[in-house]
């Protein structure tokens, strides 16, 4: 393509430099008097301009398709309903545009200026006015269902009605987010979604509900436990909080695991996954599927320590390495204190060294301010 377009901007370059060659000339521009002399001169300038098309061919091309891509971007991230709405009110402006151009084209000497320009402002009034009238434009396509249809609307069976129900609204751009059964029993959910976080609709399939009720009547006394604690979580979502609260009984029978059939969901509601699991979390990206993962917010929303800044910590027990001694903050962030195997069960002040991001959390590397005198009596002063 690139080739193809090189030659097709060296052509255009030549035939605009062999048609202002002959201009030139026609007006008296260049006085030649001999024939074979205009020709020569037309067909030089024809190619040093195609020449120059030539040359200056790969910038732009590469401008253009950065440009394409830039906006092909622009255009992923915007919610399908934005687009329609700006779609919608960019046909009406250049419907406007024609009706109004076609009677101004007849006005001598600006008639096709005046044409040219009106199409341009009514055709950007009509994608600013769509994109912020949207869900007025697109409810007006609502409106033709509702006519002759009710009869039929009864007579749907009950999976069908659910699948119906599910499945994304794209006309108004909705973003529906699926949970995870590990995220349900978690319980963090509720404390995001009270502190207003959450946008769009959380949905929980029939077949999470089915799960977290086999958990709670397990045998075991701890998964009882957890699955009764996941139950109370969902009610306290739908009494106590704003967030809206969606029910699917889309199931499928053919698909045994419950990861498999959130992906399938997810895929089919255009929806996001909201999930602890850090399988189910590699096999949604791995589909396609945004997700959603609690922990990684929580660690994103822990402290940030740079090396040289101080903390107070207590060491609790022994590390890995040798004189190693570790500790914890209040958030669970672990600290590593070189030389503080001493100082188990004391409370030290140490210096931050360095940090590091894993897939279990951050982990926080330091070593004691103070010499074993001047720490020793640090250590009586905070405790």
């Amino acid at each position: 393509m690139r080739r193809v377009a090189r030659f097709i901007f060296a052509f255009s370059f030549l035939a605009g430099g062999i048609s202002i060659g002959y201009t030139l000339i026609n007006i008296g521009f260049l006085p030649v008097p001999n024939f074979i002399l205009k020709i020569t001169i037309v067909v030089v300038i024809g190619l040093i301009l195609g020449l120059l098309g030539y040359s200056i061919a790969p910038a732009i091309f590469s401008k253009i398709i950065q440009m394409m891509e830039w906006v092909e971007k622009k255009l992923q991230k915007m919610p399908l309903g934005d687009l329609m709405g700006a779609a919608i009110g960019l046909i009406i402006g250049l419907i406007i545009a024609s009706l109004l151009g076609s009677s101004l084209a007849r006005i001598p000497f600006v008639g096709n200026y005046v044409s040219i320009i009106s199409s341009i402002l009514f055709g950007y009034l009509g994608i600013s006015l769509g994109y912020k009238k949207k869900d007025e434009l697109i409810n007006i396509f609502n409106i033709f269902p509702k006519f002759g249809n009710k009869d039929k609307d009864k007579d749907k069976d009950k999976d069908k009605e659910g699948e119906k129900a599910a499945i994304l609204n794209k006309e108004t751009g909705q973003v529906y987010k699926i949970l995870d059964t590990s995220v349900i029993i978690d319980g963090r959910i509720a404390d995001i979604c009270r502190s207003g976080f959450i946008e769009g609709t959380l949905v929980i399939s029939n077949f999470v509900l089915e799960e977290l009720r086999h958990i709670a009547d397990s045998s075991d006394p701890l998964k009882r436990t957890r699955g009764r604690r996941g139950l109370d979580i969902l009610n306290k979502m739908r009494k106590e909080l704003e967030v809206r609260v969606q029910i699917v009984e889309k199931d499928f029978p053919d698909i045994q695991e419950v990861d498999s059939k959130l992906v399938k969901l997810a895929q089919l509601m255009k929806g996001e996954i909201f999930t602890n699991d850090y399988n189910l979390n590699k096999v949604a990206e791995f589909q396609g599927i945004r997700v959603l993962n609690i922990n990684e917010l929580a660690n994103a929303l822990k402290p940030i320590f740079l090396p040289g800044e101080e903390m107070d910590v207590q060491i609790i027990k022994v590390g890995k390495e040798s004189k190693q001694g570790i500790g914890y903050l209040d958030d669970g962030t672990m600290i590593v204190v070189e030389s503080g195997e001493k100082y188990i069960n004391k409370t030290i002040r140490v210096v931050v060294t360095s940090a590091l991001q894993t897939a279990a959390g951050r982990m926080i590397f330091a070593k004691p301010k103070f010499s074993d005198k001047k720490n020793l009596y640090e250590v009586n002063a905070i405790g």
